[in-house]
């Protein structure tokens, strides 16, 4: 008796090859094979960009006005327009209440996506997890890999966030930011005569 060869573990993987280059020889054989299987690619394809665009939306407002446009993914703020005025170190900061805590946050519109120390997430009840696409925050002192989460209803006096993405890191210290994600979903803001305004898409009370 002739012995087959022994695959090991990778028999799975090499019958997906096998498979794979036997549907490539059959499409170039028959031509309605072919485009069928040029259009499940093609598919295939436009479906993982969209999920690449939702995903990384959540963290890049390049992204997330790409995926309002073809209305994929995203979230809007509400509530009343908010006015912060300039501190005496020439920054704007907030009072922000997530999670049953409230955080003295700086707002900062070089930041990507909203921040929050771990210390923060932890007392708001906030669990951080994987991404698909890691996340590697710049700052001065370096490059520092920072985990994703959701923060469920982020408030700003009357100004509110629902399911906010935002980066976690032990790195950040005690330093908590409002980031471009969360400004970028309001329908303007802008600073007059040392005021910050924050205006969103619909008024409304807080509730």
């Amino acid at each position: 008796m002739t012995n087959l060869p022994n695959l090991g573990p990778h028999t799975t993987l090499y019958l997906l090859i096998a498979g794979v280059v036997a549907i490539l020889f059959l499409a170039r054989r028959v031509p309605v094979l072919g485009r069928l299987l040029s259009f499940a690619m093609t598919a295939g394809a436009l479906v993982i960009v969209a999920l690449l665009v939702v995903e990384r939306a959540q963290f890049d407002p390049m992204f997330a006005r790409m995926a309002q446009r073809f209305q994929i993914g995203g979230q809007q703020v509400v509530g009343k327009e908010m006015r912060v005025p300039m501190a005496s170190d020439g920054h704007f900061w907030v009072r922000v209440k997530l999670g049953g805590v409230e955080r003295r946050m700086l707002v900062d519109s070089g930041a990507t996506v909203t921040a929050i120390s771990a210390d923060t997430a932890a007392a708001a009840g906030i669990e951080p997890s994987d991404s698909v696409m890691p996340v590697v925050m710049q700052t001065a002192n370096g490059n520092i890999a920072a985990q994703t989460a959701t923060v469920p209803v982020l408030r700003i006096g009357n100004v509110i966030a629902r399911d906010l993405p935002v980066v976690v890191s032990p790195a950040f210290g005690e330093m908590n930011v409002v980031g471009m994600n969360f400004l970028s979903r309001l329908k303007s803001w802008r600073v007059e005569e040392g005021v910050l305004i924050l205006t969103p898409h619909h008024p409304q009370e807080a509730t």
